[in-house]
């Protein structure tokens, strides 16, 4: 599943207490008939499951909640036994009742029951569009049991067969192909399926509507791309990029895509990105849908990217699934490690390689606090399995991978990924039969390394030592685990260790090395001397380093002259140092001055972020003025190179270097220029409905809207009525609101979020707003004040309660911190106290932050004469 991370990670559901199921049943086999009733928003189920007793009983424990239980009985041994249905409480469970014994063997579960279409985003729920209502299922991860009674649990296994009798007008699309479509009952049709294989019950999957589709083949897989009427013309570029993913994935992996066909469909209203159902994956639409006219280039990179990563998991996690979700990152580590291969060979112009490298990063800073978890992490409740869908199981896992990969070599890493899926296919898998199988392949101890990973929290740092001796480089490595604050890594270093695959260059040269660091300290040596040692090559390793700050402050030192990964690396390296106490803002100011002139736009992008949060939260108003400026003068001259005028000879990264700059110079830098080119642009745009470069026109609506007023305000709002139909089109006006400065017209905006306008799914909007400084105590006062409310409409599945988590850490004063430990206090979530920790931690390292380089950036910036 890809989620939506950053604000939308708190989209967790409700509360339950721990209970796995008994192991003396086991299924077989499902056999599901669903019957949806718009009209009553309930749906009929019929259900048999096949299972397998293992042990004399008399009772039968199935996961199944918010379902009216009509008739249950259980054959055996050529016996019908009536059943009494007992709910478990808050369990989620429900017990079935036996007359007599059930001797072991094969026997069979017979339900009537009926279930609720809910508007909750979770199990079978309904979803409108057009004036009409379509049925959506997303049972990940425990959700299953709201559809049909069931062993939700991902190693209970089972074939199924699912049928669907819908209105004479609908459709349905589920895991198997159609292999019957007959009349009947009165004003329907009866839609079965072909059986599916063994799969785990969350990946079941069932849509009914008017769906329209583009179809395609590839490799004799037949394809679709599927939306609500009016859309399936925008499913055509996903459509094109699936036939290159799966080529790219049938030529990598020794296991061609086993399913026969895929659909995928964009649903109206969907909690996560998208889900990887076996043959039927379901997104958002704004995440498989895009007008290439409009589309952005990395509006087109996300589309690719989303559905490279849940075509990924019909190999990583429905193929071979993980015995219990603490292992959940065997599918979403390996899904997001997976999915940049065939999208940089797709299209290598877009250079995913340093997207990868801002990946490690973000995964970085994520674990550099004391208050992370473990990659394996011990979880029951649902609001626990939940929490596991985070930055953890998704980007660490996926840096620990490349950075794994890297040191192998690909073919080597390949080779173990093939055994580890021969290996278990059909089955369940655990992190030991993964490591296991890599190190079997390849002779390699990742059995050694990947447990230092995997199962112990937080980031390693390596300071490295280095000098030249006859001709050689030679120094020391030493690891610690790093933290994002000063005071943590002035503290003692603890006992922990890694096994780090450690990468090094000479600056100035070609010379490599690479290292298994397995001790505290350790000595290193390789041939050739240069300027001195770049720690981390192409950003593949999971680790921060230190870096000679002699060697950044050398007149001759050109950023320039580093690869591309390479420049993403160092600037994301440097600020985390700053942040940890080991640099100061002085240093990190020169180092991005010296990215003046520089044309990567990710490098370029990686600046802006480090600006913007020394914007927020270093600038005072005193040397506002001289910050814009001294960010202007960095990179006006790049962008009079670039010019704002696209050219038709300009590469993706090109464009993306422009769009970059325009949202660095108008928002943070103020610049006029920018920022009157950005209103002109958006303007054409609600004039004409011509995007120019459509790259251009997410920034431009960022800083047209930051510097618009109550009437540019009031025709974003009128052109999202009309927009809808182009999801591109319809987020730049719908993410635009939360920009605006104007705390009135912000305050419109949480207002508008709460009312009938705005999808549940959409509430993210209310944390733009949190973040936005000019906002920021309104968004907070409006939060408290309606916090009921929000939990109201985001009901279960987007669980309001848990909003408190994510809303706190965007503060950095001790008022705001004390208000925010209040308000965590006043809306407790069983099973998430870690991430409260979390989240207040990094509000005390932000305090902390401030408090130490506020004055320095003023220094700083008085010695530059705004220069």
């Amino acid at each position: 599943m890809k989620k939506l991370l950053c604000s939308l990670v708190l989209f967790l559901s409700c509360y339950c207490s721990a209970q796995r199921l008994p192991s003396n049943v086991v299924p077989d086999h499902y056999n599901l008939k669903f019957t949806p009733d718009f009209a009553s928003n309930t749906f009929a189920g019929n259900e048999t499951i096949d299972v397998h007793v293992l042990q004399p009983t008399k009772t039968i424990v199935l996961d199944a909640v918010e379902i009216k239980f009509n008739k249950v009985s259980v054959t055996s041994g050529g016996k019908h036994l009536t059943a009494d249905v007992t709910p478990n409480g808050d369990k989620e469970s429900v017990t079935l009742a036996l007359s007599s014994e059930v001797a072991p063997g094969a026997a069979s579960i017979q339900i009537e029951y009926v279930g609720q279409l809910n508007d909750k985003l979770r199990g079978m729920y309904r979803s409108e569009s057009n004036n009409r209502k379509y049925v959506i299922t997303q049972f990940e991860a425990v959700d299953a049991r709201v559809a049909f009674p069931s062993f939700d649990e991902p190693a209970y296994k089972a074939t199924f067969d699912i049928t669907a009798v819908v209105d004479n007008d609908d459709t349905a699309i589920s895991n198997g192909r159609i292999v019957s479509d007959q009349p009947g009952p009165s004003g329907k049709h009866t839609i079965k399926f072909s059986s599916t294989p063994k799969m785990s019950t969350y990946l079941v999957a069932l849509t009914v509507g008017d769906w329209k589709c583009v179809s395609g083949e590839q490799d004799g897989i037949a394809l679709r791309v599927c939306a609500t009427p009016g859309r399936e013309e925008q499913g055509k570029f996903a459509l094109e990029a699936t036939k290159a993913i799966l080529h790219y994935y049938n030529q990598y992996f020794a296991i061609k895509y086993p399913y026969g066909k895929l659909d995928q469909i964009a649903a109206p209203d969907f909690e996560a990105g998208a889900m990887e159902n076996t043959a039927t994956i379901i997104y958002r639409e704004a995440d498989l849908l895009l007008d290439e006219k409009t589309a952005s280039i990395n509006a087109e990179k996300n589309v690719a990217g989303v559905i490279a990563h849940e075509m990924a998991h019909q190999w990583f996690g429905d193929l071979v699934t993980m015995k219990w979700w603490n292992d959940i990152w065997l599918n979403e580590g390996f899904a997001t490690w997976m999915s940049s291969k065939p999208v940089a060979a797709w299209k290598p112009e877009w250079k995913i390689e340093e997207d990868d490298v801002l990946g490690t990063a973000e995964a970085l800073n994520t674990d550099s606090v004391k208050n992370t978890r473990p990659i394996r992490q011990k979880a029951e409740s649902r609001t626990e399995i939940n929490s596991l869908f985070d930055g953890i199981a998704y980007g660490k896992t996926a840096a620990v991978l490349r950075m794994l990969e890297s040191y192998l070599g690909p073919e080597e890493f390949r080779k173990g990924v093939n055994l580890y899926l021969e290996s278990h296919k059909y089955s369940n898998a655990t992190a030991e039969d993964f490591w296991n199988a890599m190190t079997k392949a390849t002779g390699k101890p990742v059995d050694k390394i990947m447990p230092t990973f995997v199962t112990e929290p937080g980031a390693p740092y390596v300071a490295i030592e280095a000098k030249c001796e006859n001709g050689e480089t030679v120094g020391t490595l030493a690891q610690r685990r790093f933290y994002a604050s000063a005071k943590l890594m002035q503290a003692p270093a603890d006992e922990q260790e890694w096994q780090i695959p450690v990468c090094m260059s000479e600056i100035g040269g070609k010379k490599s090395s690479c290292d298994l660091v397995t001790q505290k300290q350790q000595n290193f040596k390789f041939k050739g001397c240069g300027q001195g040692v770049f720690g981390n090559v192409n950003g593949a390793g999971f680790y921060r380093y230190s870096f000679d700050q002699a060697v950044l402050n050398l007149p001759d030192f050109k950023v320039q002259e580093l690869s591309e990964p390479d420049q993403v690396s160092i600037v994301g390296d440097e600020a985390a140092l700053l942040g940890a106490g080991q640099e100061h803002i002085q240093s990190l100011m020169a180092l991005m001055k010296k990215f003046s002139g520089v044309e990567s736009a990710s490098a370029v992008g990686e600046i802006g972020e480090q600006l913007a949060y020394a914007r927020d939260f270093l600038v005072t108003d005193a040397d506002r003025a001289q910050f814009q400026t001294w960010v202007r003068d960095v990179f006006k001259p790049t962008m009079a190179e670039v010019g704002y005028a696209t050219k038709a000879t300009d590469t993706p990264d090109e464009r993306n270097l422009r769009a970059t700059l325009i949202g660095v110079l108008g928002d943070i830098g103020e610049d006029p220029d920018t920022i009157e080119f950005a209103r002109k642009t958006v303007q054409n745009y609600m004039r004409t409905g011509d995007p120019g470069d459509p790259t251009l026109l997410g920034p431009c609506f960022g800083v047209a809207a930051a510097h618009g007023d109550a009437a540019l305000y009031d025709a974003f709002l009128a052109k999202l009525k009309n927009a809808s139909k182009d999801p591109t089109s319809y987020y730049h006006y719908f993410n635009s609101l939360a920009r605006f400065r104007d705390p009135a017209l912000l305050k419109r905006t949480m207002e508008w979020a709460l009312g009938p306008d705005v999808r549940n799914q959409d509430l993210f909007i209310m944390f733009g707003v949190l973040r936005n400084q000019y906002g920021q105590q309104m968004a907070w006062d409006f939060v408290r004040e309606h916090f009921n409310d929000i939990v109201k409409k985001a009901g279960e599945s987007l669980n309001g309660a848990q909003y408190a988590y994510f809303a706190v850490g965007v503060f950095c004063d001790p008022k705001h911190r004390a208000e925010a430990q209040e308000f965590l206090n006043q809306h407790a979530v069983p099973g998430m106290e870690r991430v409260g920790l979390e989240q207040m931690e990094r509000v005390d390292q932000c305090i902390e932050f401030r408090q130490r380089e506020e004055p320095n950036l003023a220094s700083y910036l008085a010695q530059q004469g705004g220069k």
